[in-house]
């Protein structure tokens, strides 16, 4: 049986990578699925692809850092299917993260606030428009992508890691204030993710000590966060509010030496 029979969901940021694969994985499981995106014509393909494949979707376009198009998305989803019941969080300002998030001794306060607002902010805004419709199904099921930048230090993108961490923190709100009301929240965070973005040539040596560090005998896949996704979203997870799930193949469980002493 379809673990997501009848459930109507809305992924965002699904236009490629983790969003994309998540989106198709959460119809395939029988969820009518919103595929929300800042990229339209990418959604759409999307859409086509769960269509083809036999399931229900529409394409919606949102900006998150837009408040009244994060509730327009919401609203979208409402009219199309008949109510919410699972919400990912997953959109993030990557395009900051990748050019303009430098160190904390160079970083712009502009670029730090900004990432704030579509990663942070929006998610709220997203998780306030949803919590009524769900309460009115009965109960839902919220999945906010965190990150391992979010559990700790590193050499750049300082503000993308903190509005991780917020996240995580925003996830324990959000399961206090909803569960007596049946509405979950948990967040996961992924690790490094091979994904179009993360493949090219120039990734390669980033690739490979990555993959040093993984506990897994390779990397991690935008399907491997899917499925933690539709496990969470299902009610297998019924019980599970409140966590974070690290989908990192075991990148941030070992001592930091690990790597080194296997070498030697």
């Amino acid at each position: 049986m379809k673990r997501l029979k009848d459930k109507i969901a809305i992924i965002t940021g699904a236009a490629s990578g983790i969003g994309a694969a998540t989106a198709r994985r959460v119809a395939a499981e029988g969820a009518r699925t919103v595929v929300a995106d800042l990229n339209k014509d990418g959604a759409a393909t999307v859409v086509e692809k769960i269509a083809a494949a036999g399931g229900t979707a529409m394409a919606v376009e949102v900006d998150l850092g837009d408040t009244d198009s994060v509730r327009a998305m919401v609203d979208s989803a409402v009219s199309a299917f008949g109510g919410l019941d699972i919400l990912h969080n997953n959109a993030a300002a990557t395009h900051l993260a990748a050019r303009r998030d430098l160190p904390v001794a160079e970083a712009d306060p502009a670029v730090w606030d900004e990432t704030m607002r579509i990663n942070l902010r929006g998610t709220m805004v997203a998780v306030q428009a949803a919590v009524p419709h769900m309460i009115a199904r009965g109960g839902g099921s919220i999945i906010n992508t965190s990150s391992g930048s979010g559990l700790a230090g590193d050499l750049s993108n300082p503000a993308y890691g903190a509005s991780k961490a917020a996240l995580i923190n925003l996830t324990w709100y959000v399961a206090t204030e909803f569960g007596k009301q049946g509405v979950r929240c948990n967040s996961i965070t992924p690790g490094f993710i091979v994904t179009e973005a993360s493949s090219g040539s120039a990734h390669g040596a980033i690739q490979d000590t990555m993959l040093r560090h993984h506990l897994t005998p390779r990397l991690g896949t935008p399907e491997d966060v899917a499925a933690a996704v539709v496990f969470l979203a299902s009610d297998e997870a019924a019980f599970i509010t409140g966590q974070t799930l690290g989908v990192d193949g075991g990148l941030l469980v070992h001592q930091p030496y690990v790597a080194d002493m296997r070498r030697s």
